[in-house]
């Protein structure tokens, strides 16, 4: 298949675009390098079956021939992304998404939109299904991204419904793993790399919010399998097991083996207190549930960073 994919160079779009050319088929990479990173796909360039379009998808974009799918990547999407770049990700949420749709459209391909569990906002039900429409502050500084993701599902099925293209909605729930931004912000990626330099891990008030991190690996295993299904959605994908702040920030000293000490924050404003998926509709549709452990996947991801930031 013909497949082009925005934020391609990002951190879930590099492992989204190298499983897919695994798999034989033809991958068209877009992407602004806003947070993406060269460094991502560089060795991808050499192969015949994938191209870079360095483009800014919230700009109208024309691709020449035959395309399967469109699969919409493309945002920053880090907290730390938030107040440094909220007219960029309303913008790639909503005129991106527009011009993704279009494309679609005019080639009358499938859509596939990437969401997030961030239109949930702070929930006030636990685990979230698909059904549950969220608790959300429109104005907060999470709002960029929180707004900008539920504004990309409105569209999404607006087109699905006047248009009647093909859709897959999938809500993202947090996922690491290797190609994480080392400065992005993310609680993962934040622990990983102060315990490495051995720095204090910080957390957000007491560390007691609690979130469910699902490694990467079993996170495009369900976006591919997901392809396959007559679904429009949106699904969930993440992985039930829940946990806090502070036993991740424990389990990620213990298995650095750093010195580090926790360092507590203020809280900042509209941080969910709990975020866990239900994750019924993924096992029921397609038979898909995570396989990897927040061991593993640490551990995976711990050895992907000491080598990214030339540490024994």
């Amino acid at each position: 298949m013909n497949i082009l994919i925005t934020g391609g160079a990002g951190f879930l779009g590099t492992h989204l675009c190298r499983r897919l050319l695994k798999e034989k088929n033809r991958i068209i990479c877009v992407d602004n390098f806003i947070t993406g990173s060269r460094g991502n796909i560089k060795d991808l360039l050499k192969n015949p079956n994938f191209r870079l379009i360095e483009h800014d998808i919230t700009r109208p974009l024309y691709i020449g021939g035959k395309i399967d799918w469109v699969m919409h990547f493309a945002s920053p999407a880090s907290p730390k992304d938030f107040p440094k770049y909220p007219i960029e990700i309303i913008k790639v949420g909503t005129l991106g998404t527009h011009n993704c749709l279009g494309i679609a459209k005019a080639k009358k391909a499938k859509f596939f939109l990437a969401s997030s569990s961030e239109v949930y906002g702070d929930p006030k039900i636990s685990p979230q299904p698909e059904e549950y429409c969220g608790n959300v502050n429109p104005i907060g500084e999470r709002s960029c991204y929180d707004e900008s993701k539920r504004a990309a599902e409105a569209m999404t099925f607006a087109y699905h419904r006047q248009h009647k293209i093909d859709i897959r909605v999938i809500r993202i729930f947090n996922s690491y793993g290797p190609n994480m931004r080392w400065d992005d912000g993310r609680v993962v990626s934040n622990f990983i790399v102060q315990a490495l330099k051995g720095g204090d891990l910080t957390i957000y008030g007491r560390g007691l919010q609690t979130r469910s991190f699902c490694y990467v690996d079993d996170l495009i295993e369900g976006i591919v399998r997901y392809m396959k299904v007559d679904y429009p959605g949106p699904l969930n994908l993440g992985t039930a097991f829940e946990f806090t702040i502070l036993e991740l920030a424990r389990k990620v000293i213990a298995l650095t083996g750093s010195e580090s000490k926790i360092k507590f924050l203020p809280m900042p404003a509209d941080d969910p207190k709990q975020r866990r998926p239900d994750l019924k509709k993924a096992k029921k549709l397609f038979g898909w549930k995570p396989k990897v452990s927040l061991e593993q996947g640490l551990k995976k991801t711990i050895a992907w960073f000491r080598k990214e930031l030339g540490l024994r």
